[in-house]
């Protein structure tokens, strides 16, 4: 039996609180912006998380992601609904960061499409999935130092013209780390003419978390 979203589980959420940064989303001590998107802001308009990565939702994705628990996807994302609402985004088009051929291949589904496809009908947007993909395989970045993780994804994707001109784009992660995968898809959308790029993850990586674990 894989992990399952039990009653309480949405009581157990840690979830981020004021003051973050009104950029990245990432937690502060008050300052409107965080050092990081001060000295180089971020070319998408806004990120935010919905919860912190930690319990229960740490051991959610990882079922989901490492122990094919794909049922667990359509339940994250009926939670996640208000508090995407609560943003106010005003958006056309939801696309989910994409995994290299390879990957797909060897787990047979992207673990943050099983969120994101019932997320788009809930909040009442376009999915379009294929509308962004990689050109490359990539290490995985789990381990990589910043540096690292930059470099590995750098020009790793390419979107779809006709898809995401003029339009406002929300990219889906299922973890915020330092932000490399987030900025190079991006870069991206921008390239293929998006307008706007917001970005959405379900959990956010603070600090002490360590790039070891995610």
């Amino acid at each position: 039996m894989g992990w399952r979203w039990c009653p309480d589980c949405q009581a157990r959420v840690p979830r981020i609180h004021k003051p973050f940064c009104e950029k990245c989303g990432i937690p502060t001590k008050g300052a409107d912006l965080c050092e990081k998107c001060r000295a180089n802001p971020p070319a998408y308009r806004m990120m935010r998380s919905w919860a912190v990565f930690d319990s229960p939702i740490q051991n959610g994705l990882h079922t989901m992601k490492y122990r094919r628990n794909i049922g667990l996807g359509e339940a994250i994302a009926m939670q996640m609904t208000d508090f995407v609402h609560s943003l106010h985004w005003q958006l056309d088009v939801l696309i989910p960061v994409p995994l290299g051929k390879k990957r797909l291949k060897e787990r047979g589904y992207n673990q943050v499409a099983l969120v994101a496809r019932p997320l788009a009908y809930q909040i009442g947007i376009r999915y379009e999935p294929d509308a962004l993909w990689k050109t490359r395989e990539t290490r995985s970045q789990v381990g990589l130092t910043i540096s690292q993780r930059s470099e590995n994804v750098q020009n790793a994707y390419q979107a779809d013209s006709a898809v995401v001109k003029d339009k406002s784009v929300l990219i889906m992660d299922d973890v915020a780390t330092t932000g490399s995968t987030i900025s190079a898809c991006t870069a991206a959308l921008h390239s293929a003419g998006a307008q706007e790029v917001y970005v959405l993850t379900i959990a956010r990586a603070l600090p002490h978390h360590g790039l070891d674990r995610v």
